[in-house]
């Protein structure tokens, strides 16, 4: 435990929150990603169909692992952390926002009267992703917040804002 504490510069027993949840991601995420894989392939038996999803889980769980540590190297010098574990509550708090957002999305889409099946695509997908966006802004400084990365999401939030050329709207933020 102390090797691990060290690689992931943990002070605090309490960080420790961040890599068990980011391994709970990324089992859950394989999970739900090899449950649709599982669907198309042929089983004869319900032991087959089991064994078969727990095999495809653990893979995409390491793979899911294995490509957030590759980004931890390559974003190590651009983002401007303090400590190691930081990250995995960073690409948490990006998780749980887009997630969330596109979850707030649906509902928001109906109160304005259109959905994917009574609207022209064309129409639809533009709406919702203009929808998409000011939420998602809005979460993801609450979610920073909860995650203890509010600084580092309220200047990423700006950063986003300005390049858009939307950096008016947050100047105070």
């Amino acid at each position: 435990m102390k090797n691990f504490k060290s690689r992931w510069e943990i002070t605090k027993n309490w960080q420790l929150i961040h890599p068990f949840l980011g391994i709970v991601a990324s089992f859950v995420c394989g999970y739900v990603v090899s449950k649709r894989i599982s669907a198309i392939i042929p089983t004869n038996t319900e032991t087959q169909e089991i064994g078969i999803l727990a095999l495809l889980s653990l893979l995409v769980a390491y793979l899911f692992i294995k490509i957030s540590l590759w980004c931890f190297k390559k974003l190590e010098n651009k983002w401007k952390v303090s400590c190691r574990w930081e990250f995995i509550a960073i690409f948490l708090c990006f998780a749980v926002t887009g997630s969330t957002a596109g979850r707030l999305s649906n509902p928001l889409m109906s109160l304005i009267g259109l959905s994917a099946e009574t609207t022209n695509g064309w129409l639809y997908w533009p709406v919702r992703i203009l929808l998409i966006f000011p939420i998602y802004q809005v979460l993801l400084v609450i979610f920073g917040w909860l995650f203890g990365q509010y600084s580092f999401f309220t200047a990423f939030a700006r950063k986003m804002m300005s390049r858009m050329g939307l950096g008016f709207l947050i100047k105070n933020l």
